[in-house]
């Protein structure tokens, strides 16, 4: 019988709100290593947050999709940070708001030299949708890595949502530089997939070194 392995106390569970940054301006200075968590704002990227850091409120969730209008930093130590986008695709405001968030987080996506990947949510009932290919039309362009969540898994049944999976990593195989994209499956609700999307967090966040360090 497979067993979850076991593993060393988690340094996301002592993530903690850092700020909030409406413009690049108020950036938190660009050192260390951050991970970004962008997708629709129907795509359970707070929940995802929540249950990668067993916390019940770190990031807030909502019952309107598109109410995370900043971006938010969490830090997890004095060098190490998560960073929650502004979601896209679903939020009912004016068309020059929609462009701004879009554009600051193009901007910081460019620039930030000390973000070493995105982590991409999608529905997995609806992926790949237009709004989530040009995202990763451009993560591709700039060379940025990405990790694909295929959220709320726990929504289908395991030979749709494993077909859904072979679908999407064939898609992304056909399309993606080689090596810059991964993919998974994931449940906030039951927790199945967070030891795979943390093995790649630590991985950016060269927390792996960490623990081998202490090993």
């Amino acid at each position: 019988m497979s067993q979850t392995r076991p593993r060393k106390s988690s340094p996301y569970r002592h993530a903690c709100f850092l700020t909030s940054a409406a413009q690049l301006t108020q950036l938190p200075p660009d050192e260390g290593f951050e991970v970004a968590f962008a997708g629709r704002s129907n795509a359970g990227k707070s929940s995802a947050l929540n249950r990668i850091t067993q916390q019940k409120s770190l990031a807030r969730t909502s019952k309107t999709p598109g109410r995370t209008q900043l971006i938010n930093f969490f830090t997890l130590d004095d060098e190490r940070r998560l960073v929650d986008l502004p979601g896209y695709g679903y939020a009912r405001v004016a068309e020059a708001v929609k462009r701004r968030w879009q554009e600051t987080m193009e901007d910081y996506l460019a620039s930030r030299r000390s973000l070493q990947g995105l982590v991409l949510l999608m529905d997995v009932r609806h992926p790949l949708r237009d709004t989530d290919r040009q995202l990763l039309d451009w993560c591709w362009h700039v060379g940025m890595p990405v990790h694909v969540l295929l959220t709320k898994a726990d929504k289908l049944k395991r030979g749709p949502a494993q077909a859904t999976l072979l679908k999407v990593r064939e898609a992304l195989a056909r399309q993606a530089p080689p090596g810059s994209t991964s993919v998974q499956l994931f449940s906030a609700l039951k927790g199945s997939g967070i030891d795979e999307v943390r093995d790649r967090l630590d991985h950016w966040l060269r927390l792996a070194a960490v623990s081998d360090e202490e090993a």
